[in-house]
């Protein structure tokens, strides 16, 4: 019998992360270090939903596609956004529902060309579905897709903006209301082969808001459903948290808030349940802040409430802590807290800590004229953070370091229709939000995409605001800036043929 050389690698070989997985490559990995020692090794596959971006006939919405230029990654490799199904009603979906038996195999939306060059896509109208993409090989490391909408009256006038996000089990939305004159949906979409079942709860200011309909809740295969919040709620409430969790297979998940007078945006869910949260970005014209913060513990805690400004940690005045009853919602209107300066809110607790999720509500403008943006607790950049759909006007990167002083370097890459990529590096020094207008490509054409990369100190947290003025109304959007999960870590392994030895 042939003693065929054996390694200690099928425990990692087939490591899965949410967004891809990352298979070891033996001959980079062994013998490079210490056995045990993690290895950072690109993704191999990541999947991306992107919900319905809106029901209005006069919606003009483009999708930009983005993969950072990662080494190690090889040269195959190919991506692609489809078209998924549509569930039949606005209430929990109780079967497939329409076109929901499977996979769409019409040419793909929106296919990725190059690592390092955006591809953009455009369409308009109310009856745009959802869309589900992957990418494999090359394409797979820090893949970003922006949808980004622009509907000029209506409810939810303004500019409304979303990453598609990679499919999860677990979804938390503070930010969410029911209150008259406002309407959210949940979009949930199903990027798999075989169904997903959902449970969806409401906390308001009471605690759990009392539903019949939100438990079991059947998404097809390959398919997206929009679900009215007030159908699962038993009265109007003005702020409200929804957690999203997953009982079998895994979805994408986003909140579309449509207001009658002040706009819409999407919210995107907010970081996990920790002890101290970083909300970056506010703008520095921001004629209202609000904060909704959730605790899903039993106990009360207090938030102890920070400013990172230009200048450093802030307390506001007469917002100095924020007081949590356990299991329930709390809002708190914070004003103008920024006033013209750029900031970011910083969340702490003493040490008898909760986990909380946090967001928070933004306006600007003035009367009739005013636009609502909303912005979740941010992970950090961590190793990479990647931002789609920039153009020459109109972007804002706001990054802050809450803790340590910290170096990053910003690339801005080529432009979806000619330009060349260029680089810079900033210092955010501690305890302070600094607003940058973008490096923009040499020669660009078209639109580009913003990498970020911490090259030392401490942790970074970062967001990009669009702005779009159209007919008096400043629109205007947030998305944070994650790390781009681009790279796993899998544990390095030497050969043992001790393993091959019997006693």
């Amino acid at each position: 019998m042939n003693r065929t050389t054996l390694s200690l690698i099928a425990g990692v070989a087939a490591l899965a992360a949410v967004t891809g997985f990352a298979a070891l490559d033996t001959s980079d990995a062994a013998g490079a270090g210490p056995a045990g020692a993690a290895a950072r090794l690109p993704v191999e596959r990541t999947t991306l939903v992107c919900p319905a971006p809106s029901s209005s006939e006069i919606a003009d919405t483009s999708y930009t596609s983005f993969t950072p230029v990662t080494q190690g990654t090889g040269s195959e490799g190919k991506g692609r956004l489809r078209v998924a199904a549509e569930e039949s009603g606005t209430g929990p979906g109780k079967g497939k529902g329409k076109g929901g038996a499977g996979k769409k195999d019409a040419d793909p939306v929106l296919q990725p060309k190059a690592p390092g060059t955006p591809v953009t896509a455009d369409t308009s109208g109310g009856d745009t579905p959802a869309l589900i993409g992957t990418a494999e090989g090359r394409f797979a490391p820090g893949w970003t897709m922006q949808q980004t909408t622009e509907v000029a009256a209506g409810a939810g006038r303004g500019l409304l903006g979303v990453d598609c996000t990679a499919p999860d089990t677990e979804f938390w939305f503070p930010g969410a209301s029911t209150a008259s004159g406002r309407a959210d949906y949940v979009h949930l979409t199903n990027p798999d082969d075989s169904a997903a079942v959902v449970d969806i709860e409401l906390y308001g200011k009471d605690g759990a808001v009392k539903s019949a309909v939100g438990d079991g809740i059947t998404v097809a295969p390959h398919s997206s459903e929009p679900i009215l919040l007030s159908t699962l709620a038993d009265a109007t409430r003005d702020d409200l948290t929804v957690h999203v969790s997953v009982r079998s297979g895994r979805v994408g998940a986003a909140v579309q808030a449509l207001d009658n007078k002040l706009g819409g945006d999407w919210l995107a869910a907010a970081a996990d349940p920790a002890d101290s949260l970083v909300l970056p970005g506010i703008p520095k014209d921001a004629a209202s802040v609000r904060l909704i913060a959730f605790t899903p513990a039993d106990a009360d805690t207090d938030l102890k409430v920070k400013l990172a400004s230009p200048s450093g940690l802030i307390t506001p005045a007469g917002h100095e802590s924020v007081h949590l009853k356990g299991g329930t919602t709390t809002a708190v209107d914070l004003g103008d807290i920024t006033r013209g300066e750029a900031g970011s809110l910083v969340l702490t607790q003493s040490a008898r800590s909760a986990p909380v999720v946090a967001a928070l509500q933004v306006i600007r403008g003035k009367g009739d004229k005013q636009e609502t943006a909303f912005i979740p607790a941010a992970g950090p950049t961590g190793t990479r953070a990647t931002s789609a759909d920039n153009s020459a006007k109109g972007s804002t990167l706001s990054l802050t370091a809450p803790t340590a002083t910290a170096q990053v370097k910003v690339t801005a890459s080529a432009g979806s229709e000619g330009g060349t990529a260029v680089s810079k590096t900033y210092t955010v020094k501690a305890g302070t939000t600094q607003d940058i207008a973008p490096p923009v490509p040499a020669g660009l054409k078209g639109t580009y995409a913003l990498t970020v990369e911490r090259l030392s100190g401490g942790p970074v947290y970062g967001a990009r605001t669009l702005t779009a003025t159209e007919e008096g109304v400043p629109g205007f959007t947030v998305q944070i800036l994650p790390d781009d999960r681009g790279t796993v870590s899998v544990p390095r392994a030497d050969e043992d043929v001790s393993v091959l030895q019997r006693p």
